[in-house]
């Protein structure tokens, strides 16, 4: 059976006040008589006593008058020991518990040495964890024993009855670790926390129990120019707080001046922005000695100024936010620090053509016994030259150009011990009056009889008013005489082209005249006899867009060199002429011109000034910057096949079109059947004669071919230009040449023949005329024949033989001549022929053997070749000469009655028949003719036929 007993109050390490009921039971029971037995030994052990006494002194001492302060993220701890406490031979630990909740987060141990005991104790600690989260518990502890826990809330979690979150409105530092804490009443039931701008995934979430919540993150994104939010949210509602992140001050770099001489005025850098510019409260407060400065905020340079007595000094300025604070410091004498105001209403005054007067005045009286320097501007460029004086407020300017307006404008500084300028003033307008124009820069070219005199415009600083024109007059020589020659320029013209006497000098003079006047005379000497002379012409490289000039010194430059240029090649004299010069004693310089274009080639020439004509010195040629050649730049490509090699040419380049100077030529070729981006398939000859104008591949296979032809530069392979070739065997080229004049012979025939066709009358009188019909006697066929031979009778249309029997077989008996046979046929006669055929022997003397003929048929009609004795024939019966008549016939110097010929017996005489005769001895030939045949011609067929002479 439990009986109950009286209830026992005691606190809970929470705070919290429980009551307890306690009961006897036999444990109890068991226990107390087991104390029972420990006070008897006690009894019999007085060490044992004094030991236990000294234990239970310990166990009453402990902490009273606990405190806790925090501030943000420390808590301090402060305690005094109860006064039952006394000193000990060991020390005092004092146990130090942080806790969110019931959740030990930090714990620590306080040693207190004996001689501490009973004097005020003090802890602290600061961590990443807010304080409005967390609880301190304290308690003693001697060896094994403990005193009671003392334990106070640092935050206000105590009295909330509502979802809130921890601390409110509180300020971090970017780059700080911060935790959150949502405190949730019971009934409600948490969902998430969240901080704005910030990745879900980089913030950590605790549980601390089932109404606490932790949040945890890196702050590392300024808040801008608000608060950042964090929220809690639960099923039912939302709370939340704003928090503030940003920097503490940064700013730098102190520097204190006077500008009136009365106060001193202190500016500084501003450092980053601290992004806590949201309330006043979170500005950053700037004091200087002490005082709050109240100039208005500039976001890159902070001001402050005090009234103060001028003098050397030092000057403090604070910088605080609620992160931290900044302490600079600068020491200085401001009677060295003069940063002087602009000068007031700043106006000229006795203006003229060049010089002007300013004037202005000073707002601060104390500028007046200063010591002062002051700078001009005009026209955006400052003065070389300084003015000074004491309360200086006037100054004069010299050497202004006529007739231009200007800007003017002024700013000052101390002296004695110069500081700083001060401020510019406000500016001024000026306009100088106007004056005769400076003198013409002029130069010349010649070609041929013409020469023309240039110069350049003038600019409006140089014109002193608007041109109306310019005056160019000359004369012959140097005579000190009044110029007759006169002509008038009229702007923009700025060129004037004479036609002067080449054999003669002369001297050209031009001025340039406005509203004021004329200018002074700008001579130039044209030399006699002045041509381009021949001259070797070197090469030049532009560099970032001019040339870079050096010549050698001439004794004769005088007065200076001129530089000139302009392109090589251009369509008129003086055409893009520029011309620069430069002062003796300097023998180089650099051109450069707005008119100068890549890849356009310029001739430069460098004359020496003399007292008479410009004397040419050197010559060069080059481009600015050289470019690339187009692509298809050589006009026509031609190939000629040479056997297995190929030619291939191209027509001279003419320099006015070049964009680079050729150093020389590559030519590309392929088969066609390999791929052409093969680069071991691909050949290539190269020549580094810029004025080479064919290159040749040699032994080349049977097959298409293409050419690439590339120029080579200083700005690498270009021009490139293709043809296509394909290689014939020889014997295709020998099969077209014979071809070709097989069809040439062909047509030259053809042409002769129609032309024979057309003309055979007049050809064959001319060539070919007819034999007349010879004249023989009865015996002049008497030798016997020893041969025989056949005699084709031919008449119109078939042929018949005859045959020629040897006179041995048959005696010869001559034939009486009657009418018929006078008037019969015509027959063709037959001599004696040398065995084989063969008449090559030469022989002085030529026997005709008798040959009785009867024939109408003239010597041409029976085929008969023309004989070289026929003309005169001897007749050694009659011993006539037989001519041929006008008709082709043959006679005997007498008209013959009848119109046939007779048959007449002519015995063989010798003949001289120039140096050719028969190579055997002759032989007679007996003609036997039949009737039917008269009519026909007698053929015989031997190879030579000697007519008779």
């Amino acid at each position: 059976m439990y009986q109950p007993h009286e209830a026992l109050l005691t606190t809970s390490p929470t705070g919290r006040t429980t009551r307890h009921h306690i009961y006897f039971t036999k444990t109890v029971i068991v226990r107390l008589t087991m104390l029972k037995w420990l006070l008897l030994l006690s009894l019999f052990t007085p060490g044992l006593q004094e030991s236990n006494g000294q234990e239970n002194a310990v166990l009453h001492c402990g902490a009273q008058n606990m405190s806790v302060k925090y501030s943000d993220q420390m808590i301090l701890l402060n305690w005094e020991d109860d006064p039952s406490c006394s000193p000990f031979g060991e020390k005092l630990i004092y146990e130090v518990v942080i806790a969110i909740a019931d959740k030990t987060l930090y714990d620590d141990e306080v040693a207190v040495t004996p001689d501490q005991i009973g004097s005020t104790h003090s802890w602290s600690w600061t961590s990443h964890l807010l304080t409005e989260c967390t609880s301190v518990r304290l308690r003693s502890r001697y060896k094994s024993h403990t005193g009671p826990w003392l334990h106070e809330l640092t935050g206000k979690v105590k009295s909330t009855n509502n979802t809130e979150v921890f601390p409110k409105n509180k300020v971090f530092e970017v780059g700080s670790r911060v935790t959150f804490c949502c405190f949730v009443p019971p009934g409600l039931t948490f969902d998430k926390m969240n901080l704005n701008g910030y990745n879900t995934a980089a913030m950590k979430r605790t549980k601390i129990n089932d109404q606490t919540y932790a949040l945890t993150v890196d702050l590392h994104v300024p808040s801008g120019y608000s608060c950042t939010d964090v929220t809690c949210e639960t099923t039912s509602a939302e709370s939340g707080t704003c928090t503030y992140i940003g920097y503490p001050p940064a700013d730098r770099d102190l520097q204190c001046e006077t500008r009136d001489l009365q106060s001193v005025l202190c500016h500084w850098t501003v450092g980053r922005d601290t992004h806590l510019t949201s309330t006043k409260e979170l500005m950053t407060i700037y004091r200087l000695q002490g005082s709050e400065c109240r100039d208005p905020v500039n976001q890159l340079e902070r001001k402050c100024r005090q009234k103060v007595n001028v003098g050397e000094g030092k000057w403090t300025l604070l910088a605080e936010n609620q992160l931290g604070t900044v302490e600079l410091t600068d020491r200085a004498d401001l009677t060295k620090r003069v940063h002087m105001f602009a000068p007031k209403t700043v106006k000229a005054s006795d203006v003229t053509s060049r010089n002007v007067s300013l004037k202005w005045r000073w707002t601060e009286h104390q500028y007046n016994n200063l010591s002062i320097v002051c700078q001009i501007e005009l026209n955006g460029q400052i003065s070389m030259g300084n003015h000074s004086g004491v309360g200086l407020n006037v100054v004069v300017l010299n050497g202004l150009t006529p007739s231009e307006s200007y800007t003017a404008r002024v700013r000052c500084g101390g002296k004695l011990h110069f500081w700083k300028w001060g401020d510019w003033s406000e500016k001024t307008e000026i306009h100088t009056r106007g004056d005769i124009p400076d003198a013409l820069d002029v130069w010349m070219q010649t070609k041929n009889s013409q020469t023309l005199i240039i110069w350049k415009m003038l600019l409006a600083n140089q014109s002193h008013g608007q041109i109306i024109d310019y005056r160019v007059s000359w004369d012959k020589g140097r005579e000190q005489q009044q110029q007759h020659n006169i002509t008038h320029v009229y702007p923009p013209d700025h060129s004037v082209a004479l036609s002067l006497d080449p054999n003669k000098e002369h001297v050209v003079t031009v001025t340039a005249r406005n509203v004021n006047g004329s200018s002074s005379p700008s001579a130039i000497t044209i030399p006699s006899n002045y041509s381009d002379r021949p001259m070797n012409i070197s090469k030049i490289s532009g560099m970032s867009g001019g040339f870079s000039v050096s010549w050698s010194a001439s004794p004769a430059a005088v007065c200076g060199y001129v530089l000139e240029w302009y392109p090589s090649f251009r369509e008129c004299v003086g055409c893009a002429v520029e011309w620069l010069k430069v002062p003796p004693g300097i023998t180089n310089g650099r051109i450069v011109s707005e008119n100068f274009i890549d890849g356009r080639r310029y001739l430069l020439s460098v004359f020496a000034c003399t007292q008479g004509a410009p004397v040419l010195i050197e010559r060069r040629e080059g481009y600015i910057r050289e470019t690339r050649l187009p692509d298809k730049y050589f006009v026509e490509l031609k190939v000629k096949q040479l056997d297995s090699d190929v030619q291939v040419s191209w027509d001279a380049i003419s320099p006015e079109g070049l964009t680079a100077f050729i150093q020389g030529y590559k030519l590309y070729y392929w088969d066609n059947s390999a791929h052409p981006e093969n680069p071991s398939r691909v050949f290539n000859i190269t020549t580094d004669d810029s004025e080479a104008s064919t290159l040749t591949a040699r032994g080349l296979r049977i097959g298409s071919y293409t050419f690439i032809l590339k120029a080579l530069t200083s700005v690498g392979e270009c021009g490139d230009t293709s043809i296509s070739v394909t290689m014939n065997s020889l014997t295709d080229n020998l099969i077209t040449a014979l071809i070709i004049s097989l069809l040439s012979v062909f047509t030259l025939f053809s042409l002769v023949t129609i032309f024979f066709y057309r003309h055979w009358t007049c050809v064959k009188q001319k060539i070919y005329p007819p034999i007349p019909k010879p004249v023989l006697t009865d015996n002049w066929m008497t030798s016997p024949l020893k041969h025989r031979c056949r005699l084709l009778s031919v008449d119109s249309g078939h042929h018949s033989e005859v045959e020629v029997v040897d006179a041995q077989e048959f005696p010869f008996t001559p034939a009486p001549v009657t009418a018929a046979s006078q008037e019969g046929g015509d027959h063709v006669f037959a001599h004696t022929q040398t065995p084989k055929g063969y008449y090559n022997q030469l022989l002085k003397n030529c026997s005709l053997p008798t040959l009785a003929l009867t024939s109408t048929m003239s010597s041409q009609q029976a085929g008969l070749p023309n004989d070289p004795c026929v003309g005169a024939v001897e007749n050694p019966s009659y011993n006539l000469i037989m001519k041929t008549d006008r008709h082709g016939m043959l006679s005997s110097g007498e008209q013959q009655p009848n119109s046939g010929p007779e048959l007449q017996e002519v015995q063989s005489s010798e003949t001289k028949c120039g140096d050719y005769s028969p190579q055997s001895p002759m032989e007679a030939c007996t003609l036997t003719q039949t009737e039917e045949d008269t009519e026909n011609p007698v053929t015989c067929e031997f190879t030579y036929i000697l007519l008779p002479q």
